[in-house]
């Protein structure tokens, strides 16, 4: 169900929104979770980033970023400081927005695993929501590992049997064969037509995400893989340009604690259950 100002949503007839947002409005209304908006502008830029989602993972899918471990990975050295950890850190005289977009320019110069995959994403998105002036304001600090992120990105998960287009899901795959596993699941951007792009899997319905990840299961096992009810997605409403740029960041350049798990392939629930470990939580 989807309410813009405390009021059911009526028609989309009066809206500039292309096809695929006009799919994404149309599933929020039809849900049975309540899609809820202060008003119609915050209701559109959520419909605009989740769309970049998609636009975002269709660019990675055609780009030649490598699949790889954190061991492995790998990144261009102009813009990042590769890590002993596997992990990308923003060079100083380097702005943010240069070195995402750089990912997608170069990406042959790039491999990385499935969550970081979806991290950048999410950043790639965003910068083509919100343009490279705010963008830079907010991330000044980028490192991309795993699902450690910015926290102004306002990432969020959650159990729910509901997502929809620009979404984050995960598939487990339970009996996953040791001696490969950065098999033992994947992230995947929700797209429209029951699409869903996972790195390294490439742009698949679930049942043929589900069979690839079978494939690399122990040999002999019959416990299949699954789609779990994990939903990632960014906190839109705190996103907005307008409240973003008036903010005053009094903490912007704390440090964020990271945790180095170097598990490949791990859901967003995974890297807190690390983090609170290394907070005692």
């Amino acid at each position: 169900m989807l309410q813009i100002s405390g009021m059911p949503f009526q028609s989309m007839d009066s809206l500039n929104v292309g096809n695929v947002e006009r799919i994404i409005i149309q599933q929020m209304n039809n849900s049975h979770v309540l899609y809820s908006f202060p008003s119609l502008n915050e209701l559109l830029f959520e419909i605009k980033v989740r769309n970049n989602m998609i636009e975002s993972a269709k660019e990675m899918n055609q780009s030649e970023a490598g699949f790889t471990t954190f061991k492995y990975a790998r990144c261009n050295t102009e813009y990042w400081y590769l890590t002993t950890q596997g992990g990308f850190m923003l060079k100083h005289n380097i702005l943010p927005s240069d070195a995402i977009l750089d990912i997608y320019r170069n990406s042959s110069l790039y491999a990385f695993e499935c969550a970081t995959a979806c991290v950048i994403i999410f950043y790639h998105a965003l910068l083509k929501s919100i343009g490279k002036k705010a963008f830079n304001f907010m991330f000044q600090n980028l490192y991309l590992y795993s699902w450690h992120t910015d926290p102004d990105l306002g990432l969020q998960t959650f159990y729910s049997d509901h997502f929809i287009p620009g979404d984050v899901v995960y598939f487990k795959n339970p009996d996953y064969n040791p001696a490969t596993p950065w098999f033992r699941g994947v992230n995947a951007v929700a797209m429209t037509e029951g699409k869903l792009f996972g790195h390294g899997f490439g742009i698949k319905n679930d049942k043929e995400m589900i069979h690839s990840l079978n494939e690399k299961r122990k040999k002999g096992s019959n416990v299949t893989a699954y789609l779990t009810n994990l939903v990632t997605r960014l906190t839109f409403y705190n996103l907005t340009t307008n409240k973003k740029i008036d903010r005053v960041f009094t903490d912007y350049r704390k440090k964020q604690i990271v945790v180095h798990h170097n598990k490949s392939s791990i859901s967003y629930e995974k890297y807190w259950f690390y983090l609170y470990k290394v907070l005692n939580i």
